[in-house]
């Protein structure tokens, strides 16, 4: 199934965009089956999508929200994923979602990961919704060509919904959601930016490379239903 791309002239056009339908995926979800959940990425690249999504007017009590992937350091730590949402998303109305977050105190993400597996594995599946960004190097979430868990999470049939993560690319360990959890989504958006980002993603697309070397390529391949792409220069 291809990818259905959308373009916009700026982010905040994008921003503006995302936001709409991730809103009504959403509310989809809470009227057809009295909950919704939704799945984010965290990084630079969200920032603005975030901040829009949070002015939307949703049932944000019967929301949870949780990330693709997190970096292992504390939630008040520049590079947190947690920080970010918390400074963006969960904020306002929508501070009232309940949020399932992906990193614990202790000392690595082995230490935790069962516990971690355990929070996930509570939440229903297929997620409403799961938002996506890219790496120049191909990696969506933490899957990172290269890394070390990477043949384990990318398994299309596996049964772990999450998995620590390290890579050369990666300054610290990370933990993130399996090809199998993320492709379980009613709706599946993969947010980039620039030219250079597109150029990337359009050669992973339409390369038969194995997902080692390029694994947005496979997650976006894998998605149940047709995944949206949503560009800016």
């Amino acid at each position: 199934m291809q990818p259905l791309w959308h373009e916009y002239a700026g982010p905040w056009a994008l921003a503006e965009a995302q936001a709409a339908a991730v809103a009504e995926n959403l509310r989809r979800g809470v009227i057809e089956r009295g909950a919704a959940t939704l799945v984010v990425s965290g990084g630079n690249t969200p920032r603005r999508f975030l901040e829009t999504l949070a002015r939307e007017t949703l049932p944000w009590t019967q929301t949870t929200i949780t990330l693709a992937d997190e970096r292992w350091v504390p939630p008040d730590h520049a590079r947190s994923n947690e920080r970010l949402l918390r400074e963006t998303l969960l904020r306002g109305a929508a501070s009232a979602a309940r949020f399932v977050p992906l990193y614990r105190a202790a000392p690595t993400p082995e230490d935790s990961i069962a516990r971690i597996a355990a929070d996930l594995a509570a939440l229903p599946l297929p997620f409403d919704a799961v938002v996506l960004g890219m790496g120049t190097d191909g990696h969506c979430a933490s899957l990172f060509p290269g890394a070390d868990n990477l043949a384990e999470a990318m398994q299309a049939d596996g049964t772990q919904r999450v998995l620590p993560m390290r890579a050369p690319a990666a300054e610290e360990p990370r933990v993130t959601l399996t090809l199998a959890a993320l492709t379980q989504a009613r709706a599946m958006y993969l947010h980039i930016e620039g030219a250079q980002k597109r150029s990337v993603l359009e050669q992973a697309l339409s390369a038969t490379a194995p997902f080692t070397q390029a694994p947005v390529a496979e997650v976006l391949r894998g998605a149940r239903t047709q995944p949206h792409i949503f560009h800016c220069p």
